[in-house]
């Protein structure tokens, strides 16, 4: 018997898989740092203590070990890679276990595009656990590729790697009592399940928490974080690549707070992740502005997985799966080696786990635009237009009117002014909708960027400086089977081909973050002032994101949660 086995090892009767000698263990259920060696056999810890040999015995020289990191929030279709490959770059990190919301292929695919991420994770280094995602479509201001309803959901709760139900964005539909949102988190009742509501407060939000969901990493200011804190709410902490909360958050964090915060990455492009790193870098971030070691670790680890329910995970400690980061400085957190389930996956920096075989089957069609859709004439219906303001580190924006340029009739971009023409177009069923407007922000003199990449319903998104430019970027991700263009004129300057889902591709991450890289510096040369536009672009459809949002279906006011013209009429807004 396997149990039999650990306990004969903790005995000292078998002899252990792996003994870690010298350790200097982070003990995050005590607080304390201590001398110890660390016993594992068959995946778990087994002892901590001395006198242990094993099949493999490691000195670790005094060196610091705590366990391995978790993820409580992100979306692995944002790192434009596949989950083997997203996983390699994670356990590279410390990141043995993550939590993600597959919702972004769920709205291409459906149900078929969560199983297609479960299926894929198999052959990951990490452990890769899925939320059940909640909102697709996130509302009924767009046109996704699938929806996926409560009993479409309730299968996936036979499987180990679903947690629970996935950050609910529909938070009018919670507020109001939509019907099938309520069937959803009844569903999901007795399950762990996420929420998702930025800016709100007082009754409706009690109303939102009140139907019994945990969570929320939408806060971007303190008071909004202790609000919900004070509602019995468990805090994300994200620090993605657009969206950069952890420094404005650190002072919600202290001695009574912490055991009821956790980090995330929500979403993160391979150069953050590449650079920066994931969960780690959260970690380092935090004692660099003061958030004591210890805390910042236990954020990292035991939080996340006392949350989740994970018991097996999130300390050093007896009949825990032995997930683990060796590390030399508490003040520099830097994985030295890591280990998921005793096996050493990850060493220097570098994931050393055998890479995942590709899949066997093509991957399914994801462009369906109707031929002649790209039509980005904007006929001028008044003098005022509503305009999205776009932020460079923000998914929020701002809710603004302008007075529109008019050329022969028609409203026109106005680079003078860094008043761009946006679009989405409906790309899953060729029903030829699109959705027009105009944008400031991203500051292009000239040229096009489009992506087959638009949060949530990820229809194709094009922002430019003229129509021909924009019809020249757009037409490249659909020949492309999707994803990511970069246009001067009659010119292509680049692309980055996401083959699966119009979202992601297999390519090692390295490879992915070279075109990446290569795109952006061809949209700063066509004037772009934003740091990642193509990163920015992709929220700029979002309608759960406050102010102002653009769909298939037109121009979202967030606030109101209703479709609004693209011109103001006089006196009204």
């Amino acid at each position: 018997m396997i149990l039999a086995d650990r306990i004969a090892a903790a005995r000292g009767n078998t002899l252990p898989d792996l003994v870690l000698k010298n350790a200097t263990l982070v003990n995050v259920l005590t607080g304390e740092i201590y001398p110890a060696d660390i016993v594992v056999h068959g995946g778990y810890i087994v002892a901590l203590g001395p006198g242990y040999e094993g099949r493999q015995t490691v000195d670790l020289g005094g060196r610091y070990v705590c366990p391995g990191f978790l993820d409580a929030h992100a979306h692995i279709e944002s790192s434009l890679c596949t989950p083997p490959e997203f996983a390699r770059m994670l356990a590279a990190c410390g990141v043995t276990s993550v939590i993600t919301d597959p919702h972004e292929i769920a709205n291409v695919y459906g149900v078929d595009g969560i199983r297609y991420m479960l299926e894929r994770a198999k052959g990951a280094p990490i452990n890769v656990f899925v939320m059940a995602s909640s909102c697709v479509p996130a509302t009924r201001m767009e046109t996704n590729g699938a929806a996926v309803e409560a009993p479409d959901l309730a299968p996936l709760l036979d499987s180990p790697w679903v947690l629970g139900l996935a950050e609910m964005m529909n938070y009018p539909g919670v507020i109001y009592g939509d019907e099938g949102i309520l069937d959803k988190l009844e569903a999901f009742s007795g399950r762990v399940m996420d929420g998702h509501i930025p800016a709100v407060s007082g009754r409706e939000l009690q109303a939102y928490v009140a139907a019994g969901i945990m969570s929320d990493h939408e806060c971007t200011t303190p008071e909004e974080a202790l609000e919900k804190l004070r509602l019995g709410m468990t805090l994300f902490i994200r620090e993605g690549t657009t969206t950069r909360n952890l420094l404005p958050l650190l002072p919600v964090i202290n001695d009574d707070t912490w055991p009821r915060i956790c980090f995330c990455t929500d979403d993160r492009q391979p150069a953050s992740l590449m650079d920066e790193g994931s969960i780690d870098f959260m970690v380092r971030q935090a004692i660099a502005h003061g958030v004591d070691p210890m805390t910042a670790i236990r954020i990292a680890t035991i939080n996340t997985a006392n949350y989740f329910r994970l018991y097996d995970r999130g300390a050093v400690a007896l009949g825990r799966r032995a997930d683990l980061v060796v590390f030399s400085s508490l003040h520099d957190l830097r994985p030295e080696r890591v280990y998921r389930d005793g096996v050493l996956i990850a060493e220097g920096g570098v994931c050393i786990a055998p890479s995942a075989p590709p899949p066997t089957a093509a991957d399914r069609p994801s462009m369906n635009v109707k031929p002649g859709a790209l039509d980005f004439r904007i006929p001028a219906q008044g003098a005022t237009i509503r305009v999205i303001g776009a932020i460079g580190d923000q998914v929020v924006t701002a809710n603004r009117t302008e007075v529109a340029t008019v050329v022969n009739g028609e409203a026109v971009a106005d680079v003078s002014r860094d008043l761009l023409k946006i679009a989405t177009i409906e790309r899953h069923h060729a029903t030829g909708q699109i959705g027009l407007g105009f944008i400031s922000g991203f500051g292009l003199k000239r040229g096009a960027i489009a992506g087959s990449v638009g949060h949530d319903h990820h229809n194709l998104i094009v922002i430019g400086a003229d129509d021909a430019s924009m019809q020249h970027a757009a037409q490249a991700v659909i020949e492309m089977g999707g994803g990511l263009a970069v246009v001067d004129g009659g010119s292509l300057l680049g692309t980055l081909p996401l083959p699966v889902a119009g979202l992601m591709t297999d390519a090692p991450m390295a490879e992915v973050r070279r075109a990446y890289d290569a795109l952006i510096t061809e949209a700063h040369g066509l004037g772009s002032t934003m740091p990642d536009p193509f990163m920015t672009m992709s929220f700029m459809g979002l309608e759960v994101i406050p102010s102002l949002k653009l769909t298939d279906l037109g121009l979202v006011d967030v606030e109101a949660f209703q479709l609004v013209d693209l011109f103001v009429v006089e006196g009204v807004q």
